[in-house]
């Protein structure tokens, strides 16, 4: 395959590929993929399990120094929707958790982790590094509530095709870049984007709905009571109560 790069074991696919684009030149939608990671990097210092052989793990390469750096969340947008897009294909209810975790229904299915490297006021390049569960059959891990798609479907899907698919959609939504459609898809395709539900702020428990997303990622809530709340990543969780359901 053409711009893809499979390594049997390692380290972390992001790690690796960032010493291969300092090293030497790589090309745009280049991509390094591996069976199993001794160390897979999730969200701030996070990891990721799968078991090897059974799910994707790689990362991308693309150099978006068109991107203003204070709206650099669009990558992070596009790239979930660009992988939802694909999952619509074999799965229902697929849905994005802000602020970019690919969810179905209550469950993750897949994370993502970008790292933009900067020069001056422009992205020089950046690194988009996904894990999707596939084919796992069980997960041993504490993580709350992982999900693969042979468990949503009962059996067993062809990992390289998957990839090669979110690869051209990636770069297809890169490549025609329109700013404003890709936010709307992105607010409509949000996880909790109907309805009030249970969040968790500094100890303390609230229920609101999500308003909006702004351009540099802030995710702002409004509560019952009708007060709006601005948080970046990390600074708010989503709960889960019974009494969200239905709701």
């Amino acid at each position: 395959m053409k711009n893809f790069l499979y390594i049997k074991q390692i380290t972390s696919t992001n790690e690796m590929l960032w010493k291969m684009i300092r090293e030497k030149s790589v090309p745009e939608g280049f991509i390094l993929y591996t069976d199993f990671q001794k160390a897979g990097k999730g969200q701030i210092g996070n990891t990721w399990e799968s078991k090897a052989r059974k799910n994707l793990l790689f990362s991308m390469v693309m150099y978006p120094k068109h991107i203003p750096i204070d709206e650099q969340f669009v990558i992070s947008q596009f790239v979930s929707l660009a992988i939802k897009k694909i999952l619509d294909n074999y799965i229902d209810d697929v849905c994005v958790k802000w602020p970019n975790d690919i969810y179905w229904n209550d469950k993750k299915l897949g994370g993502i982790l970008i790292e933009n490297s900067l020069q001056g006021k422009k992205i020089k390049a950046t690194v988009v590094g996904i894990g999707l569960n596939v084919n796992q059959k069980n997960f041993e891990s504490d993580a709350p509530n992982p999900v693969s798609i042979f468990q949503i479907l009962g059996k067993t899907v062809r990992r390289k095709k998957i990839l090669i698919e979110i690869q051209q959609n990636i770069l297809e939504m890169y490549n025609q870049l329109d700013f404003e459609k890709i936010r709307l898809e992105y607010f409509s395709s949000l996880y909790r984007k109907d309805g009030y539900h249970t969040y968790k702020a500094e100890d303390e428990m609230f229920r609101a709905k999500i308003k909006s997303v702004h351009p540099d990622g802030q995710l702002e809530l409004q509560t019952e009571s009708g007060e709006c709340r601005g948080f970046y990543f990390k600074e708010v969780q989503f709960l889960t109560h019974s009494t969200d359901k239905g709701k």
